[in-house]
């Protein structure tokens, strides 16, 4: 299996003069799903090289297994400040793709041209495409075949407005995920704040939140072990 990882590069939070980048649970979690599973994990990011990292994600209170063992993988983290511009990426070359969550992508993911084509590339080659917390948002204009909304009439979930408001940026993010997507046509869903909720409608895969991010991956791979038996 072959799985590309895609990351922000953006780390400003608004005009709050705070930082923010990509959740490191969101990351971490999902890197060693994939890699004890087997696969072969590539990083990008618009910009390429070292992705921000939100701050709030390494605080002590979000640490999880994963991040405690990414905080000890000299190997993971040099992947990590090595990711490769995603204008160089060939969609060709993997798999699926899982997008990591932080409110980094609400602002370069959602609008990047190039994030954009790339997942339209793998929904036009029958790739599965899986997407947690925030970056579902990175959807918001992606087109199907037909020219509408990749989302419209699918089931999906992401990061809900109740958990926006618990963490106090409902008017600091450019958009709502759970709005965007419903007004896209999406079929939302969501489980309790924190709960962790994941959706899979065809090819697509999202998760709602943090909690999310190893079930979400677990799905991806499942879904890879479907399409490629024996992988």
């Amino acid at each position: 299996m072959k799985i590309l990882m895609v990351l922000t590069s953006h780390d400003q939070l608004g005009d709050t003069g705070r930082k923010t980048g990509f959740w490191l649970e969101e990351f971490a979690a999902p890197y060693y799903a994939f890699k004890d599973a087997g696969a072969r994990i590539t990083l990008a990011s618009p910009k390429g090289g070292q992705p921000p990292l939100d701050p709030k994600s390494s605080e002590p209170g979000s640490q999880t297994d994963a991040t405690r063992r990414f905080d000890a993988d000299p190997a993971a983290k040099a992947a990590l400040a090595a990711t490769r511009r995603l204008a160089d990426v060939k969609p060709e070359d993997f798999d699926a793709v899982f997008y990591p969550g932080g409110h980094g992508p609400l602002w370069d993911l959602a609008e990047d041209a190039d994030s954009i084509g790339l997942i339209e590339s793998f929904a036009g080659a029958g790739k599965p495409a899986a997407f947690v917390c925030h970056a579902p948002g990175a959807l918001r204009r992606v087109k199907g075949a037909d020219g509408g909304p990749l989302v419209k009439g699918r089931n999906v979930t992401g990061f809900s407005d109740a958990e926006e408001e618990a963490v106090g940026l409902t008017g600091v993010v450019p958009f709502l995920v759970e709005d965007e997507l419903k007004a896209k046509g999406g079929i939302y869903s969501k489980a309790a704040d924190w709960a962790p909720h994941v959706v899979r409608d065809g090819l697509l895969v999202t998760g709602q939140n943090p909690a999310s991010s190893t079930p979400a991956a677990e799905a991806l791979v499942a879904l890879l072990r479907e399409l490629r038996p024996g992988a």
